[in-house]
Protein backbone atom coordinates (compact mmCIF):
# COMPACT_ATOMS: atom_id res chain seq x y z
CA UNK A 1 0.00 0.00 0.00
CA UNK A 2 0.90 3.53 -1.04
CA UNK A 3 1.37 5.39 2.47
CA UNK A 4 2.55 9.26 1.12
CA UNK A 5 0.40 10.45 -1.61
CA UNK A 6 1.19 14.31 -3.23
CA UNK A 7 -1.89 15.52 -4.79
CA UNK A 8 -1.30 17.73 -7.39
CA UNK A 9 -4.18 20.46 -7.73
CA UNK A 10 -5.03 23.88 -9.09
CA UNK A 11 -2.94 24.66 -12.42
CA UNK A 12 -3.05 27.78 -14.63
CA UNK A 13 -5.81 26.29 -16.76
CA UNK A 14 -9.36 28.02 -16.88
CA UNK A 15 -10.57 25.09 -14.56
CA UNK A 16 -8.39 26.09 -11.95
CA UNK A 17 -10.98 26.06 -9.46
CA UNK A 18 -12.68 23.05 -10.03
CA UNK A 19 -9.41 21.22 -10.16
CA UNK A 20 -8.96 22.82 -6.82
CA UNK A 21 -12.32 21.48 -5.40
CA UNK A 22 -11.58 18.04 -6.88
CA UNK A 23 -8.21 17.60 -5.37
CA UNK A 24 -10.08 18.88 -1.77
CA UNK A 25 -12.07 15.97 -2.42
CA UNK A 26 -9.76 13.88 -2.78
CA UNK A 27 -7.21 14.56 0.25
CA UNK A 28 -10.73 14.33 2.59
CA UNK A 29 -11.42 10.35 0.76
CA UNK A 30 -7.39 9.38 0.96
CA UNK A 31 -7.03 10.96 4.44
CA UNK A 32 -10.01 8.93 6.00
CA UNK A 33 -8.69 5.99 4.21
CA UNK A 34 -5.50 6.02 6.17
CA UNK A 35 -2.72 7.95 3.43
CA UNK A 36 -0.66 10.95 4.45
CA UNK A 37 -1.04 13.53 2.34
CA UNK A 38 0.41 16.59 0.56
CA UNK A 39 -1.71 19.11 -0.98
CA UNK A 40 0.07 20.96 -3.71
CA UNK A 41 -1.26 24.26 -5.30
CA UNK A 42 1.08 23.32 -9.53
CA UNK A 43 2.09 26.63 -10.12
CA UNK A 44 4.22 27.72 -13.18
CA UNK A 45 7.31 27.22 -11.12
CA UNK A 46 8.66 23.65 -11.63
CA UNK A 47 11.69 24.31 -9.27
CA UNK A 48 8.98 24.95 -6.07
CA UNK A 49 7.01 21.52 -7.54
CA UNK A 50 10.01 19.83 -7.34
CA UNK A 51 11.17 20.88 -3.89
CA UNK A 52 7.86 20.06 -2.87
CA UNK A 53 7.80 16.59 -4.61
CA UNK A 54 10.77 15.77 -2.10
CA UNK A 55 11.24 13.26 -0.66
CA UNK A 56 9.33 11.40 -3.37
CA UNK A 57 6.06 10.58 -2.27
CA UNK A 58 5.17 6.36 -3.17
CA UNK A 59 2.25 8.46 -5.92
CA UNK A 60 0.66 11.15 -7.20
CA UNK A 61 -2.66 11.41 -7.29
CA UNK A 62 -3.30 14.41 -10.35
CA UNK A 63 -6.25 16.20 -9.70
CA UNK A 64 -5.33 19.07 -12.20
CA UNK A 65 -7.50 19.37 -14.60
CA UNK A 66 -6.79 21.85 -18.25
CA UNK A 67 -4.46 22.26 -19.89
CA UNK A 68 -0.56 21.41 -18.54
CA UNK A 69 -2.13 19.18 -16.30
CA UNK A 70 -4.38 16.88 -18.75
CA UNK A 71 -2.06 17.16 -21.55
CA UNK A 72 1.17 15.53 -20.46
CA UNK A 73 2.99 17.83 -19.70
CA UNK A 74 2.92 16.86 -15.80
CA UNK A 75 2.63 13.51 -16.71
CA UNK A 76 5.95 13.99 -18.52
CA UNK A 77 7.81 15.19 -15.24
CA UNK A 78 6.55 12.82 -13.24
CA UNK A 79 7.56 9.83 -15.44
CA UNK A 80 11.20 11.65 -15.65
CA UNK A 81 11.03 11.14 -11.66
CA UNK A 82 9.55 7.56 -11.38
CA UNK A 83 6.88 8.85 -9.31
CA UNK A 84 3.85 6.40 -10.17
CA UNK A 85 0.72 8.81 -10.89
CA UNK A 86 -3.17 8.06 -11.25
CA UNK A 87 -4.91 8.33 -14.22
CA UNK A 88 -3.31 8.08 -18.00
CA UNK A 89 0.30 8.52 -18.56
CA UNK A 90 1.62 11.35 -21.04
CA UNK A 91 0.51 9.64 -24.94
CA UNK A 92 -2.90 8.62 -24.09
CA UNK A 93 -3.51 12.25 -22.10
CA UNK A 94 -2.13 14.36 -25.26
CA UNK A 95 -4.16 12.41 -27.55
CA UNK A 96 -7.38 12.98 -25.51
CA UNK A 97 -6.60 16.57 -24.99
CA UNK A 98 -5.94 16.93 -28.84
CA UNK A 99 -9.61 16.77 -29.81
CA UNK A 100 -9.08 16.41 -33.71
CA UNK A 101 -6.44 13.86 -32.84
CA UNK A 102 -8.60 11.62 -30.41
CA UNK A 103 -11.76 11.87 -33.11
CA UNK A 104 -9.39 10.54 -35.57
CA UNK A 105 -8.84 7.80 -33.50
CA UNK A 106 -11.81 6.91 -32.51
CA UNK A 107 -13.02 6.84 -36.13
CA UNK A 108 -10.06 4.76 -36.78
CA UNK A 109 -11.58 1.91 -34.55
CA UNK A 110 -15.30 2.68 -35.60
CA UNK A 111 -16.48 4.04 -32.92
CA UNK A 112 -18.93 6.94 -34.24
CA UNK A 113 -17.83 10.22 -33.97
CA UNK A 114 -19.73 13.49 -35.61
CA UNK A 115 -18.48 15.39 -38.70
CA UNK A 116 -16.24 18.15 -37.68
CA UNK A 117 -14.00 20.70 -39.84
CA UNK A 118 -10.99 22.68 -38.39
CA UNK A 119 -10.46 26.14 -39.57
CA UNK A 120 -9.17 29.33 -39.17
CA UNK A 121 -10.63 31.76 -36.39
CA UNK A 122 -10.96 34.10 -38.73
CA UNK A 123 -13.14 31.97 -41.53
CA UNK A 124 -15.75 31.24 -38.50
CA UNK A 125 -16.47 34.89 -38.13
CA UNK A 126 -16.72 35.53 -42.24
CA UNK A 127 -19.27 33.01 -41.74
CA UNK A 128 -21.34 29.51 -41.62
CA UNK A 129 -18.30 27.25 -42.81
CA UNK A 130 -20.71 24.05 -41.76
CA UNK A 131 -24.63 24.00 -42.20
CA UNK A 132 -26.26 25.01 -38.94
CA UNK A 133 -26.52 24.00 -36.20
CA UNK A 134 -23.34 23.87 -35.10
CA UNK A 135 -20.97 23.64 -32.37
CA UNK A 136 -17.53 25.99 -31.69
CA UNK A 137 -14.87 24.30 -29.64
CA UNK A 138 -11.46 25.11 -28.86
CA UNK A 139 -9.12 22.42 -29.91
CA UNK A 140 -7.00 21.84 -26.85
CA UNK A 141 -9.33 22.71 -23.29
CA UNK A 142 -12.06 20.79 -21.10
CA UNK A 143 -14.87 21.45 -18.88
CA UNK A 144 -16.82 23.04 -21.90
CA UNK A 145 -14.17 26.38 -21.73
CA UNK A 146 -15.14 28.12 -24.94
CA UNK A 147 -17.54 25.59 -26.56
CA UNK A 148 -20.53 27.70 -28.17
CA UNK A 149 -23.87 26.42 -30.32
CA UNK A 150 -24.65 28.30 -33.16
CA UNK A 151 -28.02 27.92 -34.18
CA UNK A 152 -30.66 28.60 -37.07
CA UNK A 153 -32.14 31.64 -35.35
CA UNK A 154 -28.33 33.17 -34.10
CA UNK A 155 -27.73 36.45 -35.92
CA UNK A 156 -24.04 37.03 -34.95
CA UNK A 157 -21.21 34.56 -33.66
CA UNK A 158 -20.99 34.24 -29.91
CA UNK A 159 -17.27 35.31 -29.64
CA UNK A 160 -15.27 37.85 -31.65
CA UNK A 161 -11.25 38.23 -31.99
CA UNK A 162 -10.84 39.94 -28.71
CA UNK A 163 -13.09 37.62 -27.21
CA UNK A 164 -11.71 34.16 -28.12
CA UNK A 165 -8.17 33.02 -26.64
CA UNK A 166 -8.27 29.87 -27.52
CA UNK A 167 -5.77 30.19 -30.58
CA UNK A 168 -6.09 30.56 -34.37
CA UNK A 169 -7.75 27.38 -34.98
CA UNK A 170 -11.06 26.30 -33.81
CA UNK A 171 -13.01 22.91 -34.13
CA UNK A 172 -16.18 23.29 -35.84
CA UNK A 173 -18.74 20.11 -35.32
CA UNK A 174 -21.94 19.08 -35.96
CA UNK A 175 -24.23 19.41 -33.68
CA UNK A 176 -26.22 16.59 -32.42
CA UNK A 177 -29.82 16.99 -31.11
CA UNK A 178 -30.83 14.38 -28.35
CA UNK A 179 -29.82 13.38 -24.69
CA UNK A 180 -26.00 13.88 -23.30
CA UNK A 181 -24.65 10.93 -22.03
CA UNK A 182 -21.49 10.01 -20.08
CA UNK A 183 -20.02 7.17 -19.15
CA UNK A 184 -17.23 6.64 -16.64
CA UNK A 185 -14.32 3.58 -17.31
CA UNK A 186 -12.39 2.36 -14.41
CA UNK A 187 -9.40 0.17 -15.08
CA UNK A 188 -10.91 -1.93 -18.03
CA UNK A 189 -15.05 -1.54 -17.00
CA UNK A 190 -17.94 1.01 -17.27
CA UNK A 191 -19.34 1.61 -14.34
CA UNK A 192 -22.71 3.31 -15.57
CA UNK A 193 -24.03 5.50 -18.19
CA UNK A 194 -25.64 9.28 -16.70
CA UNK A 195 -28.15 11.08 -18.87
CA UNK A 196 -27.47 14.96 -18.03
CA UNK A 197 -30.04 17.70 -18.45
CA UNK A 198 -29.80 21.19 -18.10
CA UNK A 199 -32.43 24.22 -18.81
CA UNK A 200 -29.46 26.20 -19.83
CA UNK A 201 -30.05 24.41 -23.17
CA UNK A 202 -26.35 22.91 -23.36
CA UNK A 203 -23.76 21.43 -21.13
CA UNK A 204 -22.01 24.36 -20.37
CA UNK A 205 -19.41 25.51 -17.81
CA UNK A 206 -21.63 26.74 -15.94
CA UNK A 207 -24.27 24.42 -16.03
CA UNK A 208 -21.54 21.65 -15.00
CA UNK A 209 -19.81 23.57 -11.96
CA UNK A 210 -23.19 26.18 -10.42
CA UNK A 211 -25.36 24.48 -8.06
CA UNK A 212 -28.06 23.45 -9.64
CA UNK A 213 -27.46 24.08 -13.19
CA UNK A 214 -27.69 20.32 -13.48
CA UNK A 215 -29.71 17.27 -13.42
CA UNK A 216 -28.18 13.91 -13.74
CA UNK A 217 -30.09 10.93 -14.48
CA UNK A 218 -28.51 7.98 -13.33
CA UNK A 219 -28.86 5.43 -14.65
CA UNK A 220 -29.95 6.60 -18.08
CA UNK A 221 -33.45 6.21 -18.86
CA UNK A 222 -32.24 3.71 -22.03
CA UNK A 223 -33.23 -0.04 -22.77
CA UNK A 224 -31.07 -2.52 -22.50
CA UNK A 225 -29.43 -3.35 -25.50
CA UNK A 226 -28.57 0.52 -25.84
CA UNK A 227 -27.42 1.23 -22.32
CA UNK A 228 -24.65 -1.76 -22.97
CA UNK A 229 -24.20 -0.01 -26.27
CA UNK A 230 -23.12 3.14 -24.25
CA UNK A 231 -20.99 0.98 -21.63
CA UNK A 232 -19.03 -0.88 -24.62
CA UNK A 233 -18.40 2.29 -26.58
CA UNK A 234 -17.16 4.12 -23.51
CA UNK A 235 -14.80 0.93 -23.01
CA UNK A 236 -13.61 0.74 -26.42
CA UNK A 237 -12.49 4.86 -26.42
CA UNK A 238 -10.58 4.56 -23.50
CA UNK A 239 -8.67 1.03 -24.86
CA UNK A 240 -8.29 3.37 -28.35
CA UNK A 241 -5.91 5.94 -26.78
CA UNK A 242 -4.50 3.65 -24.16
CA UNK A 243 -6.27 5.48 -21.18
CA UNK A 244 -5.44 3.72 -17.73
CA UNK A 245 -7.16 4.31 -14.66
CA UNK A 246 -10.38 6.57 -14.49
CA UNK A 247 -11.47 8.55 -17.90
CA UNK A 248 -15.29 9.19 -18.91
CA UNK A 249 -16.13 8.99 -21.94
CA UNK A 250 -19.07 12.09 -23.41
CA UNK A 251 -21.18 11.40 -26.10
CA UNK A 252 -24.62 12.51 -27.51
CA UNK A 253 -27.72 10.10 -28.43
CA UNK A 254 -30.20 11.15 -31.10
CA UNK A 255 -32.67 8.47 -30.11
CA UNK A 256 -31.14 5.75 -32.39
CA UNK A 257 -26.93 5.88 -32.63
CA UNK A 258 -24.46 7.43 -30.59
CA UNK A 259 -22.38 9.79 -31.03
CA UNK A 260 -18.56 10.15 -29.04
CA UNK A 261 -17.57 13.86 -28.50
CA UNK A 262 -14.46 12.66 -26.26
CA UNK A 263 -12.56 10.86 -23.50
CA UNK A 264 -11.82 13.25 -20.23
CA UNK A 265 -9.30 11.64 -18.95
CA UNK A 266 -9.04 13.74 -15.61
CA UNK A 267 -12.88 13.80 -14.66
CA UNK A 268 -13.56 16.12 -11.83
CA UNK A 269 -13.72 14.20 -8.63
CA UNK A 270 -15.68 16.17 -5.98
CA UNK A 271 -17.85 13.63 -4.50
CA UNK A 272 -20.88 14.74 -6.44
CA UNK A 273 -18.83 14.59 -9.65
CA UNK A 274 -20.33 12.43 -12.20
CA UNK A 275 -17.28 9.84 -12.00
CA UNK A 276 -17.94 9.41 -8.37
CA UNK A 277 -21.52 9.37 -8.62
CA UNK A 278 -21.49 6.33 -10.89
CA UNK A 279 -18.58 5.09 -8.81
CA UNK A 280 -21.28 5.16 -5.72
CA UNK A 281 -23.97 3.25 -7.88
CA UNK A 282 -21.76 0.81 -8.53
CA UNK A 283 -21.24 0.22 -4.89
CA UNK A 284 -17.72 1.46 -4.65
CA UNK A 285 -17.57 4.64 -2.09
CA UNK A 286 -15.75 7.45 -2.64
CA UNK A 287 -13.25 6.63 -0.52
CA UNK A 288 -12.62 3.19 -2.10
CA UNK A 289 -12.30 4.61 -5.69
CA UNK A 290 -9.72 7.47 -4.51
CA UNK A 291 -7.86 4.54 -2.28
CA UNK A 292 -7.99 1.87 -5.58
CA UNK A 293 -6.60 5.31 -7.99
CA UNK A 294 -3.56 5.50 -5.84
CA UNK A 295 -2.91 1.91 -5.91
CA UNK A 296 -3.03 1.25 -9.37
CA UNK A 297 -0.92 4.66 -9.74
CA UNK A 298 2.04 4.14 -12.66
CA UNK A 299 4.48 6.22 -14.47
CA UNK A 300 5.82 5.30 -17.86
CA UNK A 301 8.67 3.27 -18.34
Amino acid sequence: MSQHVAILMGGWSAEREVSLMSGAAVARGLKKSGYQVTSIDVQKDMGALLTRLYPRPDAAFNALHGRFGEDGCVQGLLNILEIPYTHSGLMASALAMDKPMAKRLFAEQGLPVAEHKIVRRDDVLAGDVMERPYVIKPLNEGSSVGVYIVSEEDDEMPFDNVAWPFGDMVMVEQFIPGKEITVAVMGDKALAVTEITTERGFYDYKAKYDTGGSIHVLPADLDRQTYQEALDIAVAAHRSLGCRGVSRADMRFDGKNFYLLEINTQPGMTETSLVPEQAAYSGIPFNDLVSWMVENAEYDQ
